[in-house]
């Protein structure tokens, strides 16, 4: 199984918003009932190519409808660089990360607790990856 989380960088420090990640923390999951999670890398999000790493707070919300191709365009992209895992990881994700998400079978896992690094968040998650 694999799982995403987006990272602002090598440090793995989990960012805000997963649609204005620059990169993406690919991790394996290992094990049955003791679960570990080794990374396999880190992916750059195409979505925001040339962008300045920076972390969007819980307040921002994605206002662009249906009808904004480009954009769903982007997130759809986006979605396209973790097609091959099983979960994503969020704090916060708009509608069209989720939709790209969903139509692609990748599951989001929200996360709400207070630990930074991805790895950390994934320890306590761990019993949720099925």
């Amino acid at each position: 199984m694999k799982i995403a989380v987006p990272v602002m960088d090598e440090s793995l420090k989990m960012a805000g918003n997963a649609g204005h990640t620059p990169y993406f923390a690919v991790f394996n999951l290992n094990g049955g009932m003791f679960k570990s999670f080794t990374l396999e890398g880190l992916r750059a999000n195409p979505k925001v190519p040339g962008e300045e790493p920076h972390d969007h707070d819980e307040h921002h919300t994605c206002d662009h409808d249906e009808g904004d191709i480009e954009h769903i365009r982007a997130h759809d992209t986006m979605a396209d660089t973790i097609e091959d895992c099983d979960y994503l990881v969020v704090k916060m994700a708009c509608k069209n990360t989720a939709k790209s998400m969903n139509n692609i079978g990748v599951k989001l896992q929200k996360y709400n607790g207070t630990e930074a690094l991805a790895p950390k968040i994934l320890t306590e998650l761990a019993s949720q990856f099925k």
